[in-house]
């Protein structure tokens, strides 16, 4: 990816946080790269050199700066990429480490996905893997007194050995001159493991509570006092978590992650799944520039420019959720969930003072209750069939509910399970897996929102007509449309 050395320079030396995540500074003369807001003395023009991210500085030779901390820097539209393949690897790149499986996921080349990756983060998957995990331990080291094993253990090391050489290879340092001393709890037992999520630009943390508030699933979820809460399964085992406003003036660019383990987990996946829920890591403003463009939306992204995808924590969940809430309330949807949950969700006790005390069942439970399984839950035949049919679909895997190579692949996929129609897959895959381009154009809401007053509601070829301009942020579109609904 280029960079205009002149812009980037003028930017520097404006100290503009605006600019903040978008470009990282190398200085020749030290060996070191920097976040533009960085305080130390603006470095002469002969003398720096512009990376994209954090991993092409590193690639190149230089070292994290310890003033301004440029790994904390919110993540930019740089290192998220302007190809969807290169976003959708982004997001799988935790789950498949080795290129070639990865390439294969995503239905392209290898080398072609080696070549989009240099392209557009000016690094390669397994460097940007690398730095985002070494600079993620380093964060822990920060904000946790984890013992350097279990941090290992937590951060995908495996061992203190390896997190060492890591941590001193990158910022100069061993993890025992890093440390802060906080006094912060370890993430086992009763106490919480606490990680600020940093995010860029605005975000309605309040409006995303409160779209949670009215669809928490009875027993799984629960919003109060400003607090999003629900049960989770590890690799490690149970657990809770909660997202909260941080305090004070900082929480206006973080949120706070609180989670509780029985035992240390591989905490990266999690954080990284937590960021993918709340959609921390999207360019608001861009999206709401792209909106603006259009009249009607202008107006609605002007009053609520934070609004964003309200994502899930777990696809699966999120798409027996959507089955449920097909042609019902959102209430009544609600109440369903929760009877789902109470028949064939396990308990968790640790979870039931903040009532999380049961975890969603798995789509291999549902599949084996049947239709039997589910009677008397108030479901209509046709619904039950559906549920079961989405469920069997999953557990053999000929529904995979990751990021596809398109949004149409996604779609169809979905679309190829009993009772599930466009307007749920592509419900599924804009709340469910975070498509940005996601668009149930059937829904009569949508349609209605942009009618002229007095007016019938736009068919949807009208409607898949007008959102053509919106893309690829249909998705954003059409939250905000609904919003608009009340």
């Amino acid at each position: 990816m280029s960079l205009d050395l002149d812009l980037c320079y003028r930017a520097l030396g404006s100290r503009d946080r605006r600019f903040d995540g978008r470009f990282f500074t190398a200085v020749k003369t030290t060996g070191v790269y920097c976040r533009p807001i960085c305080p130390a003395r603006t470095p002469l023009a002969k003398n720096v050199t512009f990376f994209p991210t954090p991993a092409a500085a590193e690639q190149a030779g230089y070292r994290p700066c310890r003033r301004c901390r440029p790994e904390t820097a919110p993540e930019s539209p740089a290192w998220q990429g302007t190809s969807a393949t290169v976003t959708r690897a982004l997001r799988l790149l935790h789950i498949e480490v080795r290129v070639d499986r990865l390439a294969e996921r995503l239905g392209v080349g290898e080398r072609h996905l080696r070549r989009l990756f240099a392209e557009h983060l000016g690094a390669s998957p397994r460097a940007v893997l690398t730095s985002q995990r070494v600079h993620f331990a380093r964060r822990m080291l920060d904000e946790t007194t984890m013992p350097l094993e279990e941090l290992a253990r937590a951060t995908g090391y495996g061992s203190a050995r390896r997190l060492r050489a890591a941590v001193t290879r990158t910022f100069g340092l061993p993890p025992t001159a890093l440390r802060r001393a906080q006094g912060r709890s370890r993430a086992v037992g009763e106490a919480p493991f606490e990680l600020r999520l940093p995010f860029a630009g605005a975000y309605d943390f309040e409006g995303m509570l409160t779209y949670r508030a009215a669809r928490a699933i009875p027993g799984v979820e629960a919003v109060e006092a400003g607090v999003y809460r629900r049960s989770i399964l590890t690799p490690s085992g149970e657990g809770r978590l909660e997202i909260s406003r941080v305090s004070g003036a900082e929480g206006e660019h973080a949120l706070r992650l609180s989670l509780w383990t029985r035992e240390s987990p591989l905490l990266f996946p999690l954080v990284d799944r937590a960021r993918r829920m709340l959609d921390l890591d999207t360019d608001i403003t861009a999206v709401g520039a792209a909106l603006s463009k259009d009249p009607a939306l202008a107006p609605l992204v002007a009053r609520r420019p934070g609004l964003r995808v309200p994502a899930a924590w777990d696809p699966f969940e999120l798409g027996v959720r959507a089955i449920l809430g097909q042609q019902v309330s959102v209430r009544a949807a609600t109440t369903l969930a929760g009877r789902l949950v109470e028949r064939l969700g396990t308990s968790y006790p640790a979870g039931a003072a903040g009532g999380v005390g049961r975890y969603f069942p798995f789509s291999s439970t549902i599949a084996e209750a049947g239709e039997r399984g589910l009677a008397g839950l108030g479901l209509t035949g046709g619904r039950a069939r559906a549920l079961i049919a989405f469920a069997r679909a999953v557990t053999d895997e000929e529904v995979v509910l990751l990021p596809a190579a398109d949004l149409e692949s996604l779609v169809r996929s979905l679309s190829g399970v009993e009772g599930i129609g466009p307007w749920t897959a592509h419900y599924i895959a804009l709340r469910g897996l975070g498509e940005p381009d996601a668009f149930p154009a059937s829904d009569l809401g949508l349609r209605k929102a942009l009618a002229e007053r007095g007016k019938p509601p736009l068919t949807e070829a009208q409607l898949l007509l007008r959102a053509e301009r919106w893309r690829p942020w249909r998705g954003y579109a059409a939250i905000h449309l609904w919003s608009s609904l009340g």
